[in-house]
Parts: C-alpha cells; sequence; structure tokens
C-alpha cells in the first residue's frame, strides 16, 4: 500500500490506497475516485505502517480493499464509512475537533 502524509494548517492527513489503484480514475454515476500520484503515491508501507500512521491522523482517505481493511481492523473507521465507486471501496476519516494532534 501507499501511504503519503499532508500537512496542512498543522494538522496531520493521510492518504492511503493499495498498490495497484494509483494513478488511476474510477467513476460511478455521478462519483468519481480519482487515486492520483500526487496525493495517493508516497512510501510503499506495510499494514503495521498503515495502522501506525492513521493512529496518528487527523483525517484520512483511503482507497482499496487492503487500506480498507487496515482502517476497519485499527477501529478507524466502520463500515458505514465505506463507499464502492466502480467496485473499488473509499473511505473518508476524520477526527472529533478534541482528538485532534496538532504537528
Amino acid at each position: 500500500m501507499y501511504l503519503k502524509n499532508h500537512i496542512y494548517d498543522g494538522t496531520l492527513l493521510v492518504a492511503i490506497c493499495d498498490r495497484e489503484l494509483i494513478g488511476q480514475t474510477f467513476s460511478e454515476g455521478e462519483l468519481t475516485l480519482e487515486v492520483s500520484e500526487f496525493f495517493y503515491k508516497g512510501a510503499l508501507s506495510s499494514a503495521h505502517e498503515i495502522t501506525a500512521a492513521l493512529g496518528t491522523a487527523v483525517a484520512a482517505n483511503l482507497a482499496g480493499e487492503r487500506a480498507i481493511g487496515c482502517a476497519l481492523e485499527g477501529g478507524f473507521i466502520t463500515e458505514d464509512n465505506i463507499i464502492i465507486i466502480d467496485g473499488v471501496p473509499h473511505a473518508q476519516m476524520v477526527m472529533d475537533a478534541d482528538q485532534a494532534v496538532r504537528m
């Protein structure tokens, strides 16, 4: 999986996707998921590294079955957070303001 850190206004957002999805765009109805290299392609990371990053992030964008699986197993998202776009699972995570870690 790819893991990329983005810092906005002192808060950490992580972008995580399954490796094979990078550079692809998926559309279904009015929904489009662009798994761009600019936003998602960071370091190739293990499930352990992904879970650790999610634990320190204020927000996350996740694309792909393995990325979503890590977030589910770690309790960062629930099944209700997941949407499917052209067969690809996608979710976003946002922590409550009082849980946010400032960078």
